[in-house]
Parts: C-alpha cells; structure tokens; sequence
C-alpha cells in the first residue's frame, strides 16, 4: 500500500467541546465514512504521534509554547483574542496534530509510504508567536521549516479551504522556496480578510505565492476555472515535496463560509497533486484536513481526498 492514514482519539481530542463547530465529532464522522467504505482496507491505518517541544519551536517562539502549556494546564481564558479558547490538555492535543503530521513527512521521506492523510490538521491561522481561528499550533508551518531541516528545498503548500492560509502566507512571505497557492472565499467577506491576488510574495519570493479569491456562493466550475491558473502557475517550479491543506468549509452547506464547491472540487485538486507530485516531487504528498463545520461535508471532503491518494 502506497497510501497511510492516521486515525485515533488522540486527534479527535483536538478541539473545543462538543457544542463547538471544531469538536471531536468532526474526526468521527470521518472516521465513520472512511470505515463505512472500505477505504480502511484500502490503506494503511496509523497511530497518531505526540510532538517534541523541539519540533514545535521550529515555526513557534518559545514564549508562544510556554503560554499554550500553562494555559492547558487551567483550561481558562484563550489562547488569542477569543477566537481559540484554551481548554485542559490543548497543549497535548495540539501536539498530537504536530507530531502526528511529522510522522507522516517522516514516512515520506523514508519512502515507506508515497502519499498520506491526516484528518485533524492543518491549522493554517496559528502565527510564529500566537493562536488564530481555531489554531493552536501550526502544523502546516511546522512542517515546511521540518522539512527544510531534511534537506528539502522546495515545498509546495496548497490550500483549498474556505478561509485564507494567513499563519502559513505570512510567516514564509519572503521565502523564495516555499511556493504558495491558495483559492478561497473573498477575504472582503470572510476570516480573516487576507489573500488579495495582489499579494504574491516579497522580496526575493516575489512571484512565488498565488492567492485567487472566490466570490461566495463558488461553485465546482469556478474552483476547475481556477485551477486551469493553479496549473499555469505551477508549470515554472519544481517542488521536492507537496502539502494540501484541503479544508472541507469550502462545500455547500457549511454553516460559517458562504461557498457552494461538492466534493469533486477536492477530488479534482488531489487528483492534479498526485500526477504533479508524481513528475516532481517523488510522489511525495501530505493532505491535511484543514477545516470544516458540517459533518457530512466533512465525510464526503476528506474521503474524496483519501480516494485520490489511494
């Protein structure tokens, strides 16, 4: 099997209670509908891994770490402005994202699986030095900077939630080998307002970030438009490994994005990753789960995801 994904408490233990949009139903109802077809014998089923503090601090300050430990430890207050509320263990449970998401980059690299799925992760808000949108840490960052401590010199991130990937354009901004590609809603009528096609990159990155903003109410025919540029775009680079964050908030029906895709829009782009990781980057690609609030968008999203990398 060329293929692995991670399931296990340890990520569904990531989240913010059972009235929250980002609970621990949302890596259950994936779980259900993995199972219910028969993707589980189709693939190779991992345990989630805790990350070292080391690895961590890779992207995030050690001030940031040490306010998300003594915050897990009370359970009080938030770990931003109020949109991430610290609860008792978020510093574990943040954690077992991370560590969990560079266990399957270690995997990759060592050739033991080309392709790999983990359903809870891919918290693009989180900053270097706080939390964001439901964003503790920020596995996606962590990853790039892991991988460039493997010698990897090229990633390619790739964002196909509803929301902007701002903890991940920002903080490699003027970093010439991380290409950045993002399609999402219009930042002038979603969180977290950033990710005008004007904005491609600084410096010596110039040229190197594509952000293409979607009205709300996008449908599958303007995420394959968009694509169509995605594809134009990735023609000059030649990336070493590739990373999709393939939020499922982007579906009609989600309660707090206003986009109308189906899941063959995921499909579509993780079918295109594939071939092009095939040609470039060893067939090397990590999917994330990103987000996602209605639980059978998540279902339909992540499974059409795993299909494509099976």
């Amino acid at each position: 099997m060329t293929s692995c994904v991670y399931i296990g408490d340890e990520l569904a233990s990531y989240g913010f209670g059972n009235n929250h949009p980002f609970g621990p139903q949302r890596h259950h109802a994936f779980e259900s509908s993995f199972k219910d077809q028969g993707l589980d014998l189709k693939t190779h089923i991992l345990n989630p891994v805790l990350a070292e503090r080391a690895v961590i601090e890779l992207f995030h300050t050690p001030e940031y770490v040490t306010l998300v430990e003594k915050k897990s430890r009370t359970g009080k207050g938030c770990l931003d402005y109020g949109d991430t509320p610290a609860f008792k263990g978020v510093y574990e449970a943040a954690s077992y994202v991370v560590g969990t998401v560079i266990d399957a980059v270690d995997r990759l690299l060592a050739k033991e699986y080309s392709r790999a799925f983990v359903p809870i992760s891919g918290l693009h808000h989180a900053t270097r030095a706080g939390a964001s949108g439901f964003c503790a840490f920020n596995d996606c960052g962590i990853a790039i900077e892991y991988l460039k401590t493997k010698g990897i010199k090229k990633v390619l991130y790739v964002d196909i939630d509803a929301h902007h990937g701002d903890g991940v354009f920002y903080a490699f901004e003027e970093d010439e080998d991380v290409i950045f590609v993002d399609i999402h809603e219009s930042g002038d009528y979603l969180y977290p307002g950033t990710g005008s096609e004007n904005e491609t990159g600084k410096g010596k990155a110039e040229g190197t970030k594509l952000n293409i903003p979607v009205l709300p109410g996008a449908t599958d025919e303007t995420f394959f438009t968009a694509w169509h540029d995605v594809e134009n775009f990735l023609e000059q680079f030649q990336p070493e490994f590739i990373l999709l964050q393939c939020g499922a908030d982007s579906l009609e029906g989600d309660p707090i994005t206003h986009m109308k895709y189906s899941a063959k829009s995921h499909a579509y782009a993780t079918r295109a990753l594939v071939d092009y990781a095939s040609k470039h980057a060893q067939g090397r690609i990590l999917a994330m789960g990103g987000g996602g609030y209605n639980l059978e968008n998540i279902a339909a999203a992540w499974t059409s995801v795993v299909k494509e990398l099976i």
